[in-house]
């Protein structure tokens, strides 16, 4: 079966739970567990293999929590079991090591971006410096002023400065983050989320400037040498869309998609 199908069941399943949730409101197991206890505890390996990345995996678990909590009767929630734990104290025992793990993956993570937005952001500021062309030694105003990849050169550097910027602050946040269970839902993906978001649009501006900075000094005598500049400008925004978008992509779907038992919501 394959992880589509396997997920639709487990919707469809969730969804007659829904429907019949007041049979299962004040249920209880043989050793004091309501609704919201099982649902505290971890799921089995073979479904959360199905998620890629513990990050992606404590979110769910989480969500799935919150989502049984929505239905069950109010007492549920700080009922005790035989063994005198509520169903937040069993999730948090069931799920320590799921959220240390999600821990050492989000600070891997935001410590290899934060070393890529510096790099981008010396390479920006050098580019500033030594402006293509260089200056009028009478106004000191850039050579190259009133050309349009002059234009293109300074918009794009303004966008790659302030995206980098943007993106360092946001890893910074996730590295001093306290990474409490109830952050992996919502706090920690929307940062992450936007540190990549900021850090491919960083990237591209990036190679815009290096490449209008090229041309410009090279291409103004030969504009053949755009088709080069142009095919090497995309190659590297097209490695970054096929390595990193995935990840952003499932991180937006996972945190902003439909809810686990309804379509319509997201809790």
């Amino acid at each position: 079966m394959s992880a589509n199908e396997d997920d639709h069941n487990i919707i469809q399943v969730a969804e007659k739970v829904y429907k019949h949730r007041n049979v299962y409101r004040t249920s209880k197991d043989s050793s004091g567990n309501n609704l919201l206890h099982l649902a505290a505890r971890l799921a089995p390996t073979n479904k959360l293999n199905l998620i890629i990345g513990a990050t992606l995996q404590i979110q769910h678990e989480l969500q799935w929590f919150k989502e049984v909590k929505r239905f069950v009767c109010p007492l549920s929630i700080i009922q005790k079991n035989s063994s005198g734990e509520t169903p937040q104290m069993v999730f948090t025992r069931e799920h320590k090591n799921l959220v240390i793990e999600g821990k050492k993956w989000m600070k891997s993570t935001a410590e290899s971006c934060t070393i890529t937005v510096a790099l981008i952001t010396t390479i920006v500021l050098a580019a500033a410096i030594t402006l293509p062309g260089g200056n009028k030694e009478e106004t000191g105003i850039p050579m190259f002023t009133n050309h349009t990849a002059f234009t293109i050169f300074a918009i794009s550097y303004v966008i790659s400065l302030f995206a980098a910027v943007t993106s360092l602050l946001m890893f910074l946040s996730i590295l001093n983050a306290h990474y409490a269970e109830q952050d992996f839902l919502l706090k920690l993906p929307t940062k992450l989320i936007i540190g990549l978001s900021t850090l491919f649009i960083s990237t591209t501006t990036m190679v815009v400037v290096v490449a209008t900075t090229l041309y410009i000094v090279f291409g103004q005598s030969n504009s053949q040498i755009l088709i080069p500049i142009a095919v090497l400008t995309c190659l590297p925004i097209t490695s970054f869309v096929i390595l990193q978008f995935p990840l952003v992509i499932d991180l937006m779907s996972a945190t902003y998609g439909r809810s686990i038992f309804r379509k319509d919501a997201r809790y």
